[in-house]
């Protein structure tokens, strides 16, 4: 089979050059391609030549290495992006290089560097990273200049701010650029693509800032001048809670801000605005007022609803009882809530029947519920006065029969003044104890000197003025008066032993009990010698005066040698008369005796 086919092959060959014409010599060498004869390849046509090496310009690119050029995605895969750049075997990149562009697809166009143009396996080695960190800065100087929007991709947190990946440099986006509104998450914006605004550009230190709150500010001042521009006072507007403080809230009213202050939040009384409202929380408010330029607006959230007292039932007038919470207490008094909104006030004096006035946390707290008497009410100005002490009986109505004049009692001492001392008996009966009333014998200059605030005190009634509600007491009365003693026991001309104490200008005290202290003038200190007592010496004392009344008492050492002395002088005087009636001498003899005797007891005795 194999010759047979040979054979019919050189048959058509040979038929082939029978049937073929002859060529001209002349012509065939004119047309014989000499550079085949001699290179051994065919000879391309100029303008052929030209066509492909424009194709190839056009087409292709010089594949240099470290050369920043454009390139096509034309297959991805899980981990990979394939890239042609037109070269002669196309690029593979991982698609870590591609995070900030989660929405890469086939047909987009990317820069690459071209790192190495072939690596030992021919492979042509490229960088999205590198070109773009390259023409980083290009771009992000273009975009700060030009004010242009680009897209970042948040990569992580920092301190005061976030990190974002803008071109391939990592910017920072400062908390406050955020949002207009503080952000109280900043995890909620890591991992996500956004859009900003190129602020500031350190070259020096190759720093770049970026904001997102710039690209809203522009639309957020639109919208606050056409608010602005609507505000009137009483239009209810929606907002959202910006932010709360202790003294209110900050409401976001889509661009421009108003205050909602605490007491406009509730009809209640509130201790703080979070009670009341939350961060984020839509609302209705009302226009309160504002000023020229509209950018302080004062907002109302209560005004919103009927005030309550407009909703306080008629029934309730003056001498009702009522029963309400305490919500404030202060030192003249307490407010007690009577329904949501309406309040009375309680002042301390109507909180005790005692008018010994006392601070209010001494009878209530905040949370006590209580029941009072309405003492007053006025619809018009929404005020309320309330009383406790009314819901018990008065003290006084029956104080004639419970504290008559002269009987006695058992009291605690409840204040002190400069003149006495204030005790009382039962709730809501106080009397007064003047200084001179506390002790028979003690000079007392100020109470506090007596007893103390809160000892227990026997008193008798002295006084009793019931339209006055007043009481004297006395605490001495209930004791027997020593001095009625005394002014026998110290009687003038009596005679006590004693030890001089305190030496004063005027003379030296002597106490000779607990309750007597004598005063010795200075002329009486003088002993039978001559000389002075002096402090810490015992001796003997006349009395010669006793002022029960005053409680004086005033004693004389002198006076004891003194008396003597006069005795023994009208003994003398009485024996020299009787010698003399016996001796009967001349009238001289006798005038001279006397005279001498007469000088003897003038202390005139040479």
């Amino acid at each position: 089979m194999a010759e047979d086919k040979k054979q019919a092959e050189a048959a058509e060959a040979v038929e082939a050059k029978v049937q073929a014409p002859v060529q001209d010599p002349q012509e065939f060498l004119e047309n014989f391609n000499w550079t085949k004869y001699e290179q051994g390849i065919e000879q391309v046509d100029d303008a052929k030549l030209q066509e492909f090496e424009q194709l190839v310009a056009e087409n292709f690119v010089d594949t240099m290495d470290e050369e920043v050029v454009q390139g096509t995605v034309v297959y991805l895969t899980d981990r990979e992006a394939i890239i042609d750049i037109n070269a002669k075997s196309e690029g593979v990149i991982s698609l870590n290089e591609f995070r900030y562009n989660p929405d890469l697809k086939v047909g987009d166009k990317v820069e690459v560097l071209i790192d190495i143009r072939e690596d030992k396996s021919g492979q042509l080695v490229l960088s999205h990273r590198k070109a773009r960190t390259i023409m980083a800065w290009d771009r992000v100087n273009a975009a700060h200049d030009k004010e242009e929007i680009v897209n970042g991709f948040v990569k992580c947190r920092t301190k005061g701010g976030m990190i974002v990946d803008v071109f391939g440099i990592e910017a920072f986006l400062p908390g406050s650029q955020i949002d207009v509104k503080p952000i109280r998450d900043y995890d909620q914006y890591v991992g996500k693509t956004m859009e900003f605004k190129v602020v500031k550009i350190n070259h020096e230190f190759k720093n770049v800032v970026v904001s997102h709150k710039a690209l809203i500010e522009a639309d957020i001042e639109e919208q606050k001048k056409e608010i602005i521009g609507q505000l009137e006072k009483g239009q209810v507007l929606e907002g959202v809670v910006k932010n709360i403080t202790s003294y209110g809230v900050f409401i976001d009213l889509g661009g421009v801000d108003g205050l909602v202050h605490i007491t406009d939040l509730s009809w209640s009384r509130i201790n703080h605005p979070n009670e009341v409202v939350e961060l984020d929380q839509k609302l209705n408010v009302v226009i309160l007022d504002f000023d020229e330029n509209k950018s302080r607006i004062q907002l109302g959230l209560k005004q919103l609803e009927k005030h309550p007292w407009e909703a306080l039932s008629d029934e309730i007038k003056i001498g009702d009882k009522v029963k309400g919470k305490v919500v404030v207490i202060a030192d003249y008094g307490a407010f007690i809530e009577v329904a949501e909104g309406v309040e009375g006030l309680i002042h301390v004096s109507e909180m005790s029947w005692s008018t010994h006035l006392r601070s209010a946390q001494d009878f209530v707290k905040v949370g006590d519920e209580v029941e009072a008497v309405v003492l007053t009410m006025d619809r018009d100005d929404r005020k309320m006065s309330l009383g406790i002490k009314q819901m018990t009986p008065d003290p006084w109505t029956d104080i004639t029969t419970k504290y008559p004049v002269a009987s006695k009692h058992t009291g605690i001492v409840r204040n002190f003044t400069n003149f006495g001392v204030f005790v009382e008996l039962e709730e809501g009966i106080d009397g007064l104890i003047y200084i001179s009333d506390l002790s028979w014998t003690k000079k007392i200059k100020h109470p506090s000197e007596f007893v103390t605030v809160g000892d227990k005190l026997e008193v008798e009634v002295l006084e009793l003025d019931v339209e006055g509600r007043k009481l004297s007491l006395g605490h001495k009365q209930t004791t027997e008066n020593p001095w009625d003693k005394y002014e026998t026991e110290f009687a003038l001309d009596t005679t006590h032993t004693g030890t001089i104490g305190e030496v004063v200008d005027k003379g030296a005290t002597i106490d000779f009990n607990e309750d007597i202290q004598a005063f010795v003038p200075t002329r009486h200190l003088e002993k039978e010698d001559g000389s002075k007592l002096g402090k810490g010496d015992t001796a003997e004392f006349k009395i010669i005066e006793f002022n029960k009344e005053f409680k004086r008492v005033v004693a004389s050492h002198t006076a004891i040698f003194k008396a003597e002395e006069q005795r023994n002088v009208k003994a003398a005087v009485k024996k020299a008369a009787a010698q003399a009636d016996e001796a009967k001498p001349t009238l001289g003899d006798a005038n001279e005796a006397l005279q001498a005797l007469k000088d003897k007891m003038e202390g005139k005795t040479k």
